[in-house]
């Protein structure tokens, strides 16, 4: 059965995590890309698309960068009107954004089914709003597609356990294909004249680490006590807020601002990285995957299994220590079998749950 599923987006996490999973579902079924413009920069959005070869959207709201209520509200109100015109069989939603809940919120009120891409996913902070867009669009989803044990273990203490289903995480997928590809295209290392593990990788732009500007500081303070030169691809809401906290005096030489990279410069960059400090999840990941030393700047993560392989540190509480921490971290090792059965791709067996949906 051909269905008609649209396939919803507004940020570059979600950007990668769609990359597989479209390729698959548009071997069987229609799909109707629609981007809410939570991103709109051509560094944060249309680069991942030509790069990873993704479809042009059918839809771009251009909802772009607004107070989270009203961002939300706006995306609610333009999905609605795409979900009255194109009547979709499905919602799929990808992770814990603005554009996620919008999604799910348009789609519950509509009696449309709703798949979430990377359910069950727990921080135990709900002062994030990633931690309320992921709780609230769970149990609204009638397809949860979890990455880890842990996930699903989280949804059944909240007691959902219909259409929960172990599928493993499409960002591994994503990495795989886009690695080699990035290593034969990207001369990253040559514009930065860089060599493989002569500098740490920085990325920063959650608002608990941004808005506050004793936590920013302290941040951009510490990260420069590390060895060698770390380099740090500038998210624009951390730009702004250096620059309104009056922060640029303290960056010094060991600390290299850039504009943001593509996402095949910055898997080039992650591999080579000595180490990588961020508070993004996906990035997280990737250094997981990639066997790179990774310093969560965060004091809490939703990906326990990689904090418990010793791969991962949170180190938000103790960002004066980041020299010695790195050093106890340097012999350990991440494992590659985190994430579910390899033998199945993670975009076919969601495809696979879709279609015994229906």
């Amino acid at each position: 059965m051909s269905m008609r599923i649209i396939s919803l987006v507004g940020a570059r996490p979600q950007f990668v995590k769609l990359f597989p999973l479209s390729r698959a579902l548009r071997e069987n079924h229609q799909e109707i890309l629609v981007h809410t413009g939570q991103h709109y920069d051509d560094e944060l959005s249309n680069i991942f698309f030509r790069e990873l070869e993704l479809p042009v959207p059918d839809y771009n709201l251009e909802v772009g960068s607004l107070a989270h209520g009203a961002q939300t509200g706006l995306m609610l109100k333009r999905i609605e009107d795409v979900l009255l015109f194109e009547k979709p069989d499905l919602m799929v939603v990808f992770g814990d954004t603005n554009s996620t809940l919008a999604g799910a919120l348009a789609a519950s009120k509509m009696q449309i089914p709703i798949a979430h891409v990377e359910a069950g996913l727990r921080s135990f902070n709900r002062l994030m709003p990633e931690e309320i867009n992921r709780v609230l669009t769970d149990h609204l989803s009638d397809l949860l597609f979890c990455p880890t044990p842990t996930s699903v273990n989280n949804l059944r203490a909240e007691g959902l356990e219909e259409g929960v289903h172990l599928v493993g995480d499409v960002m591994s997928e994503s990495l795989e294909h886009c690695l080699p590809i990035a290593e034969a295209r990207s001369d990253i290392l040559n514009r930065l004249q860089l060599k493989p593990g002569d500098y740490y990788l920085l990325t920063m732009h959650r608002a608990e680490n941004t808005n506050d500007p004793k936590i920013l500081a302290n941040i951009l303070t510490n990260v420069q006590k590390l060895d060698k030169i770390v380099y740090y691809p500038i998210h624009p809401r951390t730009r702004y807020y250096i620059n309104k906290y009056g922060l640029g005096s303290i960056l010094g030489a060991r600390l290299r601002l850039i504009d943001p990279v593509s996402y095949l410069d910055m898997l080039v960059l992650e591999k080579n990285a000595e180490a990588i400090l961020t508070d993004s999840g996906g990035v997280q990941k990737e250094a997981f995957w990639l066997k790179v030393p990774c310093l969560v700047l965060r004091a809490e993560s939703e990906w326990v299994e990689m904090l418990a392989s010793g791969a991962n540190r949170l180190v938000l509480s103790e960002l004066n220590q980041l020299p010695q921490i790195f050093m106890d971290m340097k012999g350990n090792k991440s494992s590659q079998d985190l994430h579910g059965d390899s033998q199945i791709k993670t975009s076919v067996r969601i495809k696979e749950l879709i279609n015994e949906f229906y």
